[in-house]
């Protein structure tokens, strides 16, 4: 009997599989049953979905919920493959029936699970964003006259309400999108007669199906892409029909459209709209019904001024002045061609540079058609650049889809890995090299800055006409195949892969896959972009059998599940990108890959490294930045001695690594990742330290894994360190601090009652911003005794500090070493429930650069500023009076702070303050600042009018002075959040 139990046991196990295979053998015709009875059912609720949509659009100012789109986009590709099983089924083969019998099962709980998804309670449309009332960035108008002769004929006929429709034509290059955006400005700001105006960028021979994402997209709603044009163009009529006085402007339109195919009703007295376009053709004007209005050149003389301007030719020679205006004239006084130009020979002082200029010019324009003649000139100012590496700089731009805002970072990149910016001792170096080559292009007016608020979000764009140019230039020997942001569905035929060409860029369509028999017979090819194709999910392995010396091949941001065999033969292969490709699962031994210098896996989908990884030993750069890792093995890294770039955080929780791994990467520039303690991180400060050179930016979490807000670009990371669940007090592995420290988190760590415990602060002379949360023994932010100090700290916060009693162990002006915090200009402290006190007189007078307090959720604050009980104003060596000038103080914010009775019992002074905020606080019943006068830089105090009645005014005339300043606000609507100031 002993032994019959594990024999049984082996004969269910067998006999199982063979079950469940007999089951879905024999199933098929009933499982195909039950799907297409589920499918029927999941179409259904789609088509009452989309129902309910055409009532819901049809309200002015809504636009469909993303989630809803999302569903939408889903059914649809569960239908289409339902669809195809259905066909694969139908022609089976009888061994293959369990197999499909699996499939169909599990495709019938895809097609429950997303039925049941589509159960929207709530609407399915939400407001709408009011998109159409930003202000577009512009250049002023160029050859004062005439272009302005231009634009108040366009703005007459607008204002005239019988011209309905209005077209603007005039060759490239002659300033028509800088007066169209002119004129969309000034309708906006000097107008009422418009309630909307709505600008579309079209580019060149646009679909009607283009149009129309183009014209959905600017008035802010989805439109689903298995409809057809004739359903899209209904429900977009509808969504403009409730516009009343609109202006619709389309810029850069190159074929003439029927308005009702798109979806636009035609302008007329009763919806009281406009539209406007611009275009090259002066057919597209005629065909389309507009009053025609001509960009006009420049004058001679305008030209001549404007090209002096940009020139810099306020003091010119007589030798050089006729010479000049020769080369102006080649112009044709276009203002494209004269910035372009004139800017390209700035600073030229020499008689002979000019006249060589003129020569070259006048060769360059043989040929008198108006748009070779642009080209042509563009041309020249192209080959007049001194660099070789700057032409190929534009060629790479080029690649870009027309009228696309390229970040400057990744566009660098590129230009790195493509070799367009030698190889330097640095990175550092290759960027500042690479910003400086995109500088030098803007300032000859072939790429045009785009801005951005933030500094690391910079873009430049090329003009269209730059951009034909550059294409064209290259394109004459073949060597070039561009058809980026042309959606297109499937790669070119084979005709368009020939054996010269070079480089080939497919970014930005909607390419869904290669067939199985394309192999391309490209043997010069090095440089293959297929980014941004969503859809892509499957390259065949022979794709790549003639591509021996490819070198750049970006797959990112695709669909891509695994890569070819036929990779792992790419010999020259020096840049791998697979950013973002998060369904990618496989990928094949890369050992072969000895040339790889970047390896780009950011959100990829993998679940281990590559095979073969340590044998890249010339890869400079590895980003291994992906969730779906799941563990990083020891030993690889440390074989990739060439690494500038390693970033591992963020691989996964588990995949931390090991500080010797990472200190004998000596030539390491930037890097982000996770050690396991403090021991790990130590060993690797101290490997920094005695080489003498750290990496120049870098993100490092030790300890437990925490969740953080992550840049993805390494030129981002700064120098930050966050410590989390260490213990990080005196003994043998006692806590130390690279020298170039930025930003330090310390969260949930022990060990240290102060900062001043920590003795590594002494050599963080650079730190700027430190954050301490949860850490419970926490008391002091420092002592008096202590001689560390904190003069380039910028921003301090302190957050959930459940033991935290006071800033200084010894409170006090005396308490605060000179200059320890001079420089201090954000103070944040939150969630501290034992803080009775933050700021003694003396205390606030030495942290003169504050600009920034909030004080948030510290039920026992009593007082903001307030003197020491075991102090007087006797004893103080300051001077008080001082003490109630604050001229630095620009944010003041209190939050829930039940107990709170005063800022601070004498007047303060601070001419800087912009805003005050104050809830949550009703015990606070006096604002200590003067109103004689108001500081000056005052914009609102925001509170709750409750509390702005209750308050008490040491002066009769006080509330009038503030009330102005006055904004009521809701606190239930207010979010306080854990912000970085």
């Amino acid at each position: 009997m002993e032994v019959l139990g594990p024999i049984l046991e082996i004969v269910h196990i067998m006999l199982d599989p063979i079950a469940k295979y007999f089951k879905y053998h024999r199933g098929v015709k009933k499982y195909m049953m039950i799907l297409h009875k589920k499918l029927e059912e999941l179409k259904c609720r789609k088509d009452d979905i989309e129902s309910r949509l055409n009532i819901d659009l049809l309200q002015s100012g809504k636009t469909l919920k993303k989630e809803v789109q999302l569903w939408l986009d889903g059914a649809c590709k569960i239908i289409s493959q339902v669809d195809s099983l259905s066909k694969e089924v139908g022609d089976m083969k009888y061994l293959s029936r369990a197999h499909f019998g699996k499939k169909i099962t599990v495709t019938i709980k895809v097609v429950d699970e997303h039925h049941r998804k589509g159960d929207f309670v709530d609407r399915l449309v939400i407001d709408a964003p009011t998109g159409n009332k930003v202000t577009l960035p512009t250049t002023e108008l160029v050859g004062k006259s005439t272009a302005r002769r231009n634009m108040e004929q366009l703005w007459d006929c607008l204002m005239d309400d019988s011209c309905r429709k209005i077209g603007v034509y005039g060759m490239g290059g002659v300033g028509k999108t800088t007066m169209i955006k002119l004129i969309h400005n000034r309708l906006l700001e000097e107008t009422n007669k418009f309630d909307n105006v709505i600008w579309v960028s079209v580019s060149k021979f646009a679909s009607v199906t283009q149009l129309q994402d183009k014209l959905a997209r600017a008035i802010g709603v989805c439109m689903p892409e298995n409809e057809s044009e004739m359903v899209r163009a209904a429900k977009l009529f509808a969504m403009i029909q409730t516009m009343k006085n609109c202006v619709l402007i389309f810029d850069d339109v190159w074929e003439a459209f029927q308005l009702e195919d798109v979806g636009i009703p035609e302008p007329g007295a009763d919806n009281k709209s406009k539209f406007v376009l611009t275009t090259r053709l002066a057919d597209v004007c005629l065909r389309m019904g507009c009053k025609q209005i001509k960009a006009e050149l420049l004058s001679e003389e305008e030209a001549w001024n404007l090209f002096v301007e940009k020139a810099s030719l306020d003091v010119i020679s007589p030798h050089i002045k006729p010479i000049a205006k020769e080369v102006a004239k080649q112009c044709a006084c276009l203002p494209l061609a004269i910035v372009t130009i004139a800017r390209s020979l700035k600073g030229v002082t020499e008689s002979c540079e000019w006249r060589n200029a003129l020569e070259e010019l006048r060769d360059s324009t043989r040929g008198h058609h108006d748009m070779r003649r642009v080209l042509e000139q563009l041309k020249f100012s192209y080959n007049h650049l001194d660099d070789e590496k700057l032409r190929n700089c534009l060629l790479y731009c080029a690649l870009y889809p027309e009228d696309f805002s390229i970040r400057r970072k990744e566009l660098i990149e590129r230009l790195i890995a493509g070799g367009v910016i030698d190889r330097m001792c640095s990175r550092r170096a290759a960027f500042d090299k690479g910003h400086a080559m995109l500088n030098k292009l803007e300032k000859a007016c072939l790429l045009e800055c785009v801005m951005k608020k933030s500094e690391d979000n910079k873009q430049v764009k090329m003009h269209d006409l730059v951009r034909d140019m550059v294409i064209h230039v290259n394109g004459i020997s073949s060597r070039l195949m561009v058809k980026s942001g042309m959606h297109l569905r499937e790669i070119p035929d084979g005709n368009y892969w020939t054996e010269d060409l070079e480089m080939v860029s497919l970014m930005h369509n909607s390419i869904s896959g290669i067939p199985s028999d394309v192999s391309p017979m490209c043997t010069r090819i090095s440089t293959l972009l297929l980014a941004s194709n969503h859809c892509l999910t499957m390259i065949p392995d022979p794709f790549f059998m003639h591509m021996a010396t490819l070198e750049v091949l970006d797959l990112s941001y695709t669909s891509i599940e695994a890569l070819p065999n036929s990779i792992s033969k790419l010999g020259k292969l020096s840049a791998l990108l697979l950013r973002r490709c998060a369904k990618l699962r496989l990928i094949p031994s890369l050992e072969k890959l000895i040339l790889l210098r970047k390896l780009d896996l950011c959100h990829a989908g993998i679940k281990e490294i590559p095979q073969g990884l340590e044998m890249l030993i010339n890869l400079r750069y590895l980003n291994l930045h992906t969730p779906y890792l799941e563990f990083l093995p020891c030993g690889v890294l440390s074989k990739l001695l060439n690494l500038q770039v390693l970033i591992t955080f963020g691989a996964s929780k588990t995949s931390k690594v090991k500080g010797d791994e990472v200190a004998c990467l000596r030539k390491l520039e930037t890097f982000s990742g996770q050690f396991y303690n403090i021991h790990e991180f130590n060993i690797f400060v101290y490997s920094i330290s005695t080489r003498g050179r750290e990496p120049d930016m870098y993100f490092i979490q030790v300890g437990e894994y925490h969740t953080v807000t992550f840049k993805e670009e390494p030129e981002s990371f700064g120098k930050h360190v966050k410590l989390v669940k260490c213990f990080i007090g005196r003994g043998d592995d006692e806590l130390v601090l690279p020298n170039g420290i930025q930003s330090l988190d310390i969260h949930d760590c022990h060990g240290v009652a102060s900062l001043c415990d920590i003795s590594s602060l002494n050599n963080a002379t650079d730190l700027r911003s430190l954050e301490i949360s949860k850490c419970d023994d926490v008391k002091y932010a420092f002592r008096a005794s202590s001689s560390t100090c904190f003069r380039s700290l910028e921003s301090l916060r302190l957050i959930d500090l459940l033991n935290f009693v006071s800033l200084s162990y010894k409170a006090g002006a005396a308490a605060l070493p000179n200059d320890m915090f001079s420089n201090l200009k954000s103070f944040r402290i939150h969630q501290c429930p034992n803080i009775k006190r933050l700021f003694t007189p003396g205390l606030l007078l030495q942290l003169h650069s504050l600009s920034v307090i909030e004080v948030t959720f510290c039920p026992q604050m009593k007082d903001i500023i307030a003197e020491d009980s075991d102090e007087s104003i006797e004893n103080h060596s300051i001077d008080m009076k001082k003490t109630t000038n604050h001229p630095m103080l620009r944010h003041l914010v209190l939050c829930e702070l039940p107990k709170l009775k005063s800022i601070y019992t004498q007047t303060l002074h601070c001419d800087s303050l912009q805003v005050i905020e104050v809830f949550g606080c009703p015990r606070l019943n006096r604002i200590p600042f003067s109103p004689s006068p108001v500081p000056s830089n005052l914009d609102k105090i925001l509170a709750t009018k409750e509390w702005w009645e209750s308050l008490e005014w040491d002066q009769p005339n006080a509330k009038t002075a503030f009330q102005p300043y006055f904004k009521n606000c809701i606190p239930q609507k207010l979010k306080f959040r854990n912000r970085s100031i």
